[in-house]
């Protein structure tokens, strides 16, 4: 994106937002740290908030730029919606069936999913708690393993 704003904190990310979106980001990433296996670290990676596994833990870091440490989630604040990208679902079906059935268990809402994407776009029909539950299934050597 020409122009994007380059961001050197999450706090930084989380400030740059419009003031309706700060809350409900800020709930996303407490749903996050708050449930995020040993060894992943907050960073900003892509120019959004990511949790990565850092090159002390897997030196061979990303596949596509080894000098980048191996990506699993990110969040960030778009123009119509929340993205939530959990590489898990997209590499672990038995992760995606699990987590299709639970949300459509408790969320009201039709599921707005790509591979790796969950997008949020009324905040009411945000699933903290079930967004908690899915960072916590997935540890540091499920995904270098995977």
């Amino acid at each position: 994106m020409p122009n994007a704003p380059s961001f050197s904190s999450v706090e930084q990310y989380i400030a740059a937002q419009p003031e309706e979106k700060q809350l409900v980001l800020s709930q996303l990433r407490q749903a996050v740290v708050a449930n995020l296996p040993a060894g992943f670290h907050e960073c900003i990676n892509c120019n959004m908030i990511g949790y990565v596994v850092p090159h002390q833990l897997f030196p061979a870091g990303y596949h596509c730029n080894p000098e980048l440490p191996l990506p699993f989630m990110n969040l960030a604040a778009q123009k119509s919606h929340y993205g939530f990208y959990h590489m898990g679902i997209y590499a672990m079906p038995e992760l995606e069936s699990w987590f299709r059935g639970r949300y459509a268990e408790v969320v009201p809402t039709k599921l707005d999913m790509g591979k790796s994407c969950i997008r949020f776009k009324n905040p009411k029909h945000t699933p903290y708690d079930l967004i908690g539950e899915l960072v916590s299934k997935v540890s540091v050597d499920d995904w270098i393993s995977v």
